[in-house]
């Protein structure tokens, strides 16, 4: 008993108690954990105003440079103008040129492009699914329209449906209806073939299932498209007026640059760059909308 007495201080000594190297390794170890544990970096998102706040202040630095840049001829002002410039042939255009009518046409023609694109395309799309063979034998042509470039066939556009309307629409369209096209049939080839079998298993028939099934399936495919439709169809319209039109901001951009009113080049520019981003903020509104029309 006295000797296990006397031993037992000496195990708890030599045992119990860690060695320096023991002891650095413990809390290598602890410090290890208490960096796994740190949480990841917090971002916090600028305020709305901040944001809009730069964003103006960096417009109105880069306009004070370019202005002071052709005032003291640092770049060429026959080639560049300058935004006083800019800004008074604008006010002109306005105010006295066609700048609402070149609008409305340009915007008419992306418009009705991109409706009748979009329906157009999704229709023929989701018709692929009714025959496998069908959409053998249609896919190759649908590339063959993809590959070939629009410009090429502005040109024939003009020549068969003439200078007004109609030709913009035409290539609109045909920018459009490819795209819509191809996604559709992406949305019905991925529809989930053991939920078709369940519904002919319920005794449902094709177009039952087409309507129930593949159809709403394929709807948010078809709306994902629809911001880069709005920008296609808005080229479609841009190009058909470079090549022959009687007003559009295409047409007004050509004929300023043939005369070298490079003011009035710019002013075009901004405007179909404003009519852009209205275009595109209203799709991406409507997509939206119909995201939250569809149930998840």
């Amino acid at each position: 008993m006295t000797l296990e007495a006397s031993s037992l201080p000496a195990r708890t000594l030599t045992h119990g108690a860690p060695t320096h190297g023991a002891a650095t390794q413990v809390q290598s170890i602890r410090a290890a954990d208490r960096r796994k544990s740190r949480r990841l970096p917090v971002r916090k998102d600028w305020p709305t105003l901040w944001i809009v706040t730069a964003q103006i202040g960096f417009l109105v630095v880069m306009m004070a440079a370019w202005e002071i840049g052709a005032k003291y001829k640092w770049i060429d002002p026959f080639f560049w103008s300058k935004p006083s410039a800019i800004y008074e042939t604008g006010v002109l255009y306005f105010n006295e040129g066609s700048a609402w009518i070149d609008i409305a046409f340009t915007f008419r023609a992306t418009l009705i492009g991109f409706v009748i694109g979009t329906i157009a395309g999704g229709v023929l799309g989701l018709s692929f699914w009714w025959s496998r063979n069908y959409a053998r034998f249609m896919q190759p042509f649908i590339i063959c329209l993809e590959s070939i470039p629009k410009l090429a066939l502005a040109p024939l556009i003009i020549l068969v449906f003439g200078m007004g309307l109609s030709s913009k629409v035409a290539i609109a369209t045909a920018l459009t209806l490819v795209v819509s096209t191809l996604t559709a049939y992406s949305g019905v080839q991925a529809v989930d073939r053991d939920q078709e079998r369940l519904f002919y298993s319920l005794g449902a028939s094709r177009w039952q299932v087409f309507t129930k099934l593949v159809a709403p399936f394929s709807v948010p495919w078809l709306i994902s498209i629809l911001r880069v439709n709005i920008g296609l169809a808005l080229t479609g319209a841009i190009v058909g007026e470079f090549v022959a039109s009687e007003h559009g901001l295409g047409r007004t951009i050509v004929y300023a640059g043939q005369t070298y009113e490079i003011a009035l080049v710019w002013v075009a520019v901004a405007v179909l760059s404003a009519l852009a981003m209205l275009m595109y903020v209203a799709v991406a509104w409507l997509e939206r909308a119909l995201r939250r029309g569809i149930p998840t």
